[in-house]
């Protein structure tokens, strides 16, 4: 028989119910508004010779998992498994060389896939400024020059020359790289398979902590410079 599990948002104390494995349930939300309504179906468990098939609670946990990054909720508990450290990712560099993610270690480091025809393509100025105004503090800015949706110049010596021209880029930026589908880089692919998030358009923000740590993500209409971003990074800061 099919099963039914409610989306629910463990950030607030309105209520919903999720069942756990043990049959209690939690007060959750989405957006301030209890999810009652939004609801999961996940096939039964299929008997086995000997017994129920265990495989049934695992799809069941990795698809309400899916469903809640999709909404830019991600639920955890005290038990839950902490997911690995951003460790070990490099970026061709625009300029040549390798721009290695380990050696902001400590500090914060903001990534963002960007497009130099892209209507965000303003956001250059604020990614330059909060270059200008923490990197000397331990903030690295990372622009990730991306043609999957299709607004990226021909080839790197043109974004280099356009974002030097037109914006005064001066911040690290990596070579022309794929940011999703099965040849993205390998850091994007990690942050899809361990965090749920995949750029769904160009300057799209992932904060990671000096820990490694994955401590926000940002859609394309939230500014570089805004508070919502600002004021994660600056407690990062030296």
């Amino acid at each position: 028989m099919a099963t039914f599990s409610r989306i629910l948002n463990p950030m607030s104390d309105q209520t919903g119910a999720l069942p756990d494995e043990k049959g209690r349930t939690r007060a959750l939300t989405f957006a301030g508004a209890p999810l009652n309504s939004i609801l999961i179906r996940t096939p039964g468990p299929q008997r086995l010779q000997g017994g129920v098939n265990k495989g049934h609670g695992m799809h069941r946990r990795a698809v309400l998992r899916g469903c809640l990054a999709g909404f830019g909720v991600l639920a955890t508990g005290a038990g839950a498994a902490t997911p690995p450290a951003a460790s070990g990712f490099s970026f061709v560099s625009i300029d040549g060389g390798r721009i290695a993610l380990d050696d902001w270690a400590g500090g914060p480091v903001l990534v963002v896939n960007t497009a130099s025809l892209c209507g965000f393509a303003g956001q250059f100025d604020d990614l330059q400024a909060l270059h200008d105004r923490y990197s000397g503090r331990g903030l690295l800015v990372l622009a990730v020059p991306s043609d999957d949706f299709n607004q990226e110049l021909a080839d790197a010596q043109a974004v280099k020359e356009y974002c030097a021209l037109r914006f005064d880029l001066t911040l690290p930026m990596t070579d022309i790289t794929h940011v999703r589908g099965p040849k993205a880089h390998a850091f994007y692919q990690w942050l899809a398979a361990e965090h749920g998030f995949t750029p769904g358009w160009n300057f799209n923000k992932v904060l990671i902590g000096p820990a490694g740590e994955v401590l926000g993500t940002w859609g394309a209409a939230v500014k570089p410079t805004s508070a919502a971003i600002t004021g994660r990074i600056e407690p990062l800061l030296r």
